[in-house]
Parts: structure tokens; C-alpha cells; sequence
């Protein structure tokens, strides 16, 4: 059967099918429109409203993504653009004809008297260059036309869209204008067929012409990431990859309410759906629910509670000095908020005491074996100001083995029942323990650090968590910081540096108090800080590298009931 004949009985059987579905209407009738209604400037067809307007003037000077405000205008519009490249043989001579008439103007008008304004000047400069660049050949002539079509359902609606979109074009010195009268010729124009019926050109030489294309929209697409939301400049996705940036570290920024922890726990029920494994330090009990709904481990750590942490444990795979030395200096940080502080003398006391219970244990040291190195170093001050881990009230806190693991993909530890005197050194042992971890099998994990900025009230504990934040993506690790206090965080020299070791920045809304230093220290613009004003809950400013992105975190049905902290939707029945 030839191609032809095949053809043919492909398009009857198609056509008896349309026939049976729609009785004896013609084909064509069935895919048209029912009507169209022309007016001078609008069209309607079938209940919608369609304007079409075209570019009329231009700003003197291009800059990139002078037209963004058009592309991210976010209502219901097509736009078509047209471009066709001038012969330069034939566009020379008419430039130098209106370079001949703007000199002989200005001319007459300086001998006349009159005061030759920017009107004559500016043209000619920008013609008088246009043609030498040309003539050398680095830049050509196109002539480009721009049309938008509007739609709305209502004429109402329609009239109010075109205000708007005047008032946009016009507030970056483009001019609008409808096509009155040629409403239909504007319609094909807009068509997909490449056809400019409406023929309203603009010459622009190829540096402006290069600067239209391709649209510089605020969107943040990335194939392996996860959806944090939508974007609320063009309503498309915002996917991102934490991990494919620079580094897979992140801060969240925003006020109490303001959605933080929700935008969290969407982002970890999405991680773990990637297979990355997620480490949850929770001081409030936010997560709970969310971690039994996953079949996660919760560990309540309490000074009653029967897990433990060795501040010690050493992960045994471990032999090197390198890894020692480190693991020490991490130690000694946590020795020094422990006891309240340490001096240079004490400091070499206390690394010279966990260097030697290493190499004289066969097994992982614990907090006691620490103390009796130091009485047998004769650090009696330092043994007094850790009593009370080894033998007093909180003996039974620190000094025990380690009865826990990060096996399972999601692991929550609970610490709201510490004193808050103990919540800061709990904070930095899991913090420690986990980068122990880490180090021995690096795979793709998530350590979070919920309220965060309790770590930034102490050096010690600041300096290890910059530390840790710096040394994470060596091992496939990406550290989240989330505050609600981003004035204490950003002041701080080590804060400052946690941030700038953070290729994702989630920032949600702000007061004026915490407004001014959150915009210089991600230099945001006057629209930015705007938003990160009033923006309604669960709104965020995301920052991934240089990628700026005002989005709605958004979470399905059945992951709103797991992570939703309201109370009215909690205990409301």
C-alpha cells in the first residue's frame, strides 16, 4: 500500500470517527471558534476577551533584562515577537541621510541662537556610533516588533489588565499602544505562524536585539532537585538540588510564625523521598509527629533518659592522627562550654589530657576517664568545674557510652526537656557526634539545627558549629541553620560566616528591626526587602548561588496533616 492511499484512509476513518461523535458537522466546524466579535479595540471570540497592544517607544539606553517586567507580568497574556535582520548596504545610506539632516539642524539652530538640546544630541551621537560599528562590522541592524495579547473574561477585567500592563511598560520607558482598528491583523500577528500582519517595527542594532532574548524570568528549575514551591513572580515551580550547588549548606531566616519549621519539614518529607537521610536536632518538639508518620527514630535526651551520647565516641574506622588532632580541637570546644570557659593554659591542659586517654584506651574513653587524666595532670580547677557531670546532679547525662545510631533515614533528637543550661552543650555533642558519623560513611545526608541561633550565644560553640558548616560538603553533608533571630545572628563575626558558607538561603518574613542588617548582608534589592516585609506566611525569598526567587511554599494534602504546627487545626475537633 503506498504512503499516499494510506493516507488517505487514515483521514476517512478520522473523519467518520468526528462524524459519529458530532453527527454530520463538518470537521472543520467542530475544531473552530462559534463566533467572533470585532470592535475597534478588542476582539471577542467564543465569551473571551482578547486586546492585543503593541511596543510603540523604547528607553534610550538597553540594559540586561529591560524587559523582565514584561515577561514576569503575571496575568493572562501571549507574546510575539518579530525580527527581521536590514540588508547593511541598504541601511547605511538611509543612516547617513539622517545623520546629514541631524547635523544640518543642529547647525541652523546654533546659528540662530537657540540652544541645542538632547533631542537633536543624543540621536545624532547614538546614529553617528551606530554606523561606525557597523562599518566595522560589530553590530548589525534588525528591525523587531513586540505585541501582547491580553485575555480576560469579562470586558471589565480586560480593561483593568491593560492599565496595568501600560503602567509596567511605561514605569521602564516603554510605550504602549492598542491596535485600534486592526485588531484581527494584530490577532494573526500574535498566531504562532511567524506572519507580522500588523508591521509596527523599531530599528534596533543587535547588542538591544540580543538583550530581549532569552527572557531573564526569576525561575529556578533544576531536573534532580525538589519542589520547594511556586514561584510568585510567573506561578511556574521553583525545583531546586541543594546538593548540585557550591555547597549543600542553608540558612532559614524568619519571624516566629512565619512558616520556618513548615518549610523545613516540607523539605525534609521531599529529601527523604530522594533517599537522603535527615538528622533533626529539635528543641521545641516540632517534629514528632512527623517522625513516627515515616516510621523515623525519635531520641528524647533528657538527663533522665536512657539514650546516651559519649561526648568521646570516636568513630573506630578512625586511626589516623590527622583525625585525632581534629576530633580534640572539636573536644576541647566542648570541654570549654562545659566548664564556662577556658584560658590558654587550661586549653593545652585539656588537649594534652584527650590526646592521652586515645592513645592509652583500647576502647571509647567516656567523660570519667577525661577527668582522672586530669587529676593526674593536677588541673584540680578544671576537675572542680566538671564535678557535677561525673559525680553531681548531671553525672548521668555526659557519662555514659553511646546507645544509639543513624541508621534509619530520618532521626529526631528531642532535647526540649534539658535545662536550658544544658541545651546549648547537648546541641554541639549531637552536632559532633554526627559529623563522627558522617566522617566514617559519607552518604547524602541532612544535618538541622532548629533554632540555631542558641549556638551563636557562646564562642565555643559558635566556632565549632563555622567549623563544622565549612568542612560539611567533604563529606556529602549539607548543615541547615534555622533562627528566628537573624539581628544576633548576623552580628556575630562567626554567624556572618555560617551564612557565607551557605549556598541556599531560605528568608522568610522580617520586622523593620531585623530588616535592615538580613538586606545588607545578602544585598538584597528595594523590591526584595519589600517583600520579605510583607510577605503572608509561608511566603520566602529563596537565594541558591545568584539565583533570587520569591516563592509559596506549598505542601500536598497529605503532607499538610504530618508538619502543620497550627493549634486551631490541631486540637480544634
Amino acid at each position: 500500500m503506498s504512503l499516499l492511499n494510506k493516507y488517505r484512509k487514515d483521514k476517512q476513518a478520522r473523519q467518520r470517527e468526528i462524524t459519529l461523535n458530532f453527527g454530520e458537522q463538518d470537521a472543520l466546524d467542530v475544531m473552530s471558534y462559534a463566533g467572533l466579535e470585532e470592535n475597534a479595540d478588542y476582539l471577542c471570540i467564543d465569551g473571551v476577551y482578547i486586546r492585543t497592544l503593541y511596543v510603540s517607544g523604547y528607553p534610550f539606553v538597553a540594559s540586561s533584562g529591560w524587559l523582565d517586567s514584561l515577561i514576569n507580568f503575571n496575568h493572562n497574556t501571549d507574546i510575539s515577537y518579530h525580527l527581521h535582520e536590514v540588508n547593511a548596504l541598504s541601511a547605511l545610506p538611509k543612516l547617513n541621510r539622517k545623520i546629514t539632516e541631524l547635523e544640518s539642524t543642529k547647525r541652523a539652530m546654533i546659528r540662530t541662537g537657540k540652544i541645542v538640546g538632547s533631542e537633536i544630541t543624543d540621536p545624532l551621537e547614538s546614529a553617528v556610533e551606530l554606523r561606525d560599528k557597523i562599518q566595522r562590522g560589530q553590530e548589525k541592524l534588525f528591525q523587531m516588533s513586540i505585541y501582547v495579547a491580553i485575555r480576560a473574561d469579562s470586558l471589565e477585567d480586560l480593561n483593568k489588565t491593560t492599565k496595568l500592563l501600560e503602567a509596567t511598560l511605561s514605569a521602564r520607558l516603554f510605550y504602549s499602544k492598542v491596535a485600534r482598528y486592526q485588531q484581527l491583523e494584530a490577532l494573526q500577528s500574535i498566531l504562532p505562524r511567524g506572519e507580522d500582519q500588523l508591521s509596527q517595527k523599531r530599528n534596533l542594532d543587535s547588542s538591544s536585539a540580543a538583550l530581549t532574548f532569552p527572557f531573564m524570568s526569576s525561575e529556578l528549575v533544576q531536573e534532580s532537585g525538589i519542589l520547594y514551591g511556586v514561584n510568585k513572580s510567573n506561578n511556574s515551580l521553583v525545583i531546586l538540588d541543594r546538593f548540585s550547588l557550591h555547597n549543600a549548606n542553608s540558612i532559614v531566616f524568619a519571624q516566629s510564625g512565619s512558616g520556618k519549621s513548615y518549610t523545613t519539614k516540607v523539605e525534609i518529607l521531599r529529601q527523604l523521598m530522594q533517599g537522603t537521610k535527615v538528622i533533626v536536632i529539635d528543641p521545641e518538639r516540632e517534629y514528632k509527629r512527623l517522625t513516627e508518620s515515616v516510621g523515623g527514630t525519635y531520641i528524647k535526651l533528657s538527663a533522665k533518659s536512657k539514650e546516651k551520647i559519649n561526648p568521646f565516641d570516636l568513630a573506630i574506622t578512625f586511626h589516623s592522627n590527622d583525625d585525632i588532632s581534629e576530633h580534640a580541637q572539636d573536644l576541647t570546644e566542648v570541654i570549654s562550654l562545659m566548664v564556662e570557659g577556658l584560658n590558654a593554659s587550661e586549653k593545652a591542659s585539656v588537649d594534652k589530657a584527650i590526646l592521652n586517654i586515645y592513645r592509652q584506651s583500647k576502647k571509647q574513653p567516656l567523660l570519667g576517664d577525661f577527668y582522672e587524666e586530669l587529676q593526674k595532670m593536677s588541673q584540680f580547677k578544671l576537675c572542680e568545674r566538671l564535678e557535677k557531670y561525673i559525680t553531681g546532679s548531671l553525672a548521668n547525662v555526659f557519662n555514659a557510652k553511646t546507645n544509639i545510631n543513624l541508621d534509619n533515614r530520618l532521626v529526631i533528637f528531642d532535647i526540649k526537656d534539658l535545662p536550658e543550661s544544658l541545651r546549648q552543650i547537648m546541641m554541639l555533642i549531637i552536632s559532633n557526634f554526627v559529623q563522627n558519623q558522617v566522617k566514617a560513611k559519607p552518604e547524602k545526608r541532612l544535618l538541622i539545627i532548629d533554632e540555631g541561633w542558641l549556638l551563636l550565644e557562646h564562642e565555643e560553640s559558635a566556632r565549632f558549629v563555622a567549623g563544622l558548616v565549612r568542612r560539611a560538603r567533604k563529606y556529602y553533608l549539607g548543615v541547615s541553620i534555622i533562627s528566628q533571630q537573624a539581628n544576633d545572628f548576623l552580628k556575630s563575626d562567626y554567624g556572618r560566616a555560617i551564612a557565607s558558607q551557605s549556598a541556599l538561603r531560605i528568608l522568610m518574613r522580617q520586622d523593620t528591626t531585623t530588616i535592615k542588617n538580613v538586606v545588607s548582608e545578602f544585598n538584597l534589592s528595594e523590591y526584595e526587602q519589600q517583600f520579605l516585609l510583607t510577605c503572608d506566611r509561608g511566603d520566602a525569598l529563596i537565594i541558591a548561588d545568584q539565583n533570587h526567587v520569591a516563592v509559596q511554599i506549598v505542601a500536598s494534602d497529605k503532607e499538610h496533616p504530618l508538619i502543620t504546627t497550627n493549634p486551631i487545626e490541631l486540637y480544634s475537633k
